[in-house]
Parts: C-alpha cells; structure tokens; sequence
C-alpha cells in the first residue's frame, strides 16, 4: 500500500518536469555558412565551366568563362574613341598650323586691296557726281562698295589674329574633358571584359551552379554561389524569452536535430527588430510570440556537418 503513493508521486513529478521542460523557450534555425554570390555582369552565352558544386577551390581560381567577342569590339571601339579624343586634343594644344596663318595673311592682303580699288573708284566718281556728269544712284553704289570692302578687311584682320593667337584655354579644357570621359568608357569595358572570366574572390566551396554550359544569364543572375568562411554559423530565431538573456558576444550551445552532441558558439549578431516565427518552430505557444534573427558562430569542429541542417540553441539544463 505504501508504494502505490509512492508511484503517485513520482509520475506527477515527471509530468511537473516533463510540462517544464515544454514550456522552455526554444530557438530554432539552420546551419549557414557566409556566402558569396556572383553575379553576370553582361547577358553572354557560358562556353565553359571549371567547377562543380561542391569543389573546394582557393582564391583566383577560375569558375566559369562568358563568351568575350561582343565586349572585345566594345572594347576597340571605346579605345579607338579615346585615342580620336586625345589626337584632337593635341591638335587644339598645337594650335593653328603656319600654313593656316599664311593663307589668312594673304586674304588679308587681297580685301586690303579689293578695298583700295573700291575707295578709289568711289573717290573718282564723287566730283563727277556733284557735277552731274554721272547718275547719283552710280555714286551710291561706288560708296557702298567702298564700304563692303573695309568690312571685309576688318573680317579678314580678325580671323588672322584669331589664328595667331592660337587656341583658347577653355576649348584645350573641353578636349581634355573628352579625353577624361573616353579614357574612363574604355576602362569600364577593360573591366567588364575582366569579369567575364570569372574566379573565386575568397577560398570557398562551390555550393551551386544555377546556369549550365550554353546557357545566357540575364544581367545580375547569380552564376555561382559560394560557401566561404573558416566554419559555419547557427541562423536562429530566439523567442522572447531567450532574447533578454543574450547578447552579441555571448556563448551559446547548438545542437543539431537528432544529434546529441552541442558545439559551443558565440552570439555575433541579433536582430533589433522582431520578426514572426518561421514556419517550422510554428507549433504550441511558438506560434503566438515573435522571434528575433541571430547568427552564433561556430568552431572548426562544426566545419563539416551539413549546410542547411536543422539545429536549435539549447541550455544548460538541456545538456
């Protein structure tokens, strides 16, 4: 009879247990490494592939190579365009050539004497016109050459000395600018030329290749997708409850599902802004409180268990 209480007892203190251990607040997530995407920088065909997912490779490996011919000719055509820009600055620096000069010397000369022979007829026919020996409307005329041809002298002396005095600093600056832009195009496509060759930024693994050989990407696509960093992170959602308890720089024990052993991490970011529970940790009073997204790095020990595998945060009285 005594032990029939006893086994009372001792089945309500583990449901007592058991409704505690239920009602712990748990933070669930996955196993995320840092990743690199690289993107298309031009929509051109892929002609070849040196990798496969899953291939560690180092830093400047070769991953993947677009077809170049398009953005070659993009290429000679932008420096054929900078190398036209510098030549015509060099011509605005050397200013007007001899021959430029002596050619507006000589048309100087020839309306200074179109201008002589005007003035002197004018001169001749101004006494036969007071005595009426000529019509008045023939002197007007001989003024009105007379007068066409200074002007014509005063265009000619100007464009000389427009020639003579060479170059205006404003017209050398705005070769100089044209010089600077086209320099600057022909770089741009150097550089989108480079990045059809593509290669590793960091040391990583090839975690996917979403194109494959004679595909196009679309500008921006990700052709490559890598997985870098010495080890992996715990992605979390911490409730509420766990939230007031850590902070970035904390220690924290992961565990992933189905696995007994707990790797020991450091909190290294947390989320200020809360976000909704996700769809797996959405069971009992999960569902009704909000989380908040945090990263715990790992140790090297942690660097070959699986990417994306479920894990949770647990405590010490969890262990």
């Amino acid at each position: 009879m005594r032990s029939e209480p006893r086994s009372v007892a001792l089945a309500a203190a583990m449901l007592v247990l058991a409704a505690c251990r239920a009602d712990a607040p748990q933070a669930l997530g996955t196993l995320e490494w840092d990743r690199v995407t690289l993107p298309a920088p031009v929509a051109e065909k892929i002609v070849r592939i040196d990798v496969r997912e899953g291939q560690q490779v180092v830093a400047g490996a070769p991953l993947l190579q677009l077809e170049l011919t398009r953005t070659q000719s993009q290429l000679a055509a932008a420096q054929a365009q900078a190398t036209q820009r510098r030549e015509a600055l060099a011509e605005l620096r050397a200013g007007p050539r001899g021959e430029a000069i002596a050619q507006a010397r000589a048309s100087l000369a020839a309306a200074q004497a179109q201008a002589r022979d005007a003035d002197a007829y004018y001169a001749r026919l101004q006494p036969l016109g007071r005595q009426r020996l000529v019509a008045a409307s023939e002197v007007d005329r001989a003024r009105a050459a007379s007068q066409s041809a200074r002007a014509q002298v005063r265009v000619a002396q100007a464009a000389l000395l427009e020639l003579e005095r060479g170059t205006r600093a404003e017209q050398v600056a705005q070769g100089e600018a044209a010089v600077a832009a086209a320099d600057a195009q022909a770089r741009v496509q150097a550089g989108t030329l480079e990045k059809l060759d593509i290669v590793a930024p960091r040391a990583g693994r090839i975690d996917s290749l979403p194109y494959k050989l004679g595909d196009q990407a679309p500008v921006g696509a990700p052709l490559a997708v890598m997985l870098v960093g010495e080890a992996p992170y715990a992605r979390v959602y911490l409730p509420q409850a766990l939230r007031n308890r850590l902070k970035v720089g904390d220690t924290a024990q992961v565990r992933l599902d189905g696995q007994k052993k707990a790797y020991t991490g450091r909190v290294r970011m947390i989320r200020s802004e809360p976000s909704f529970t996700p769809y797996f940790a959405l069971t009992g009073q999960d569902a009704e409180r909000l989380s908040y997204l945090a990263e715990i790095s790992l140790g090297q020990e942690a660097a070959g268990l699986p990417v994306g595998a479920p894990l949770q945060v647990v405590s010490d009285g969890d262990e």
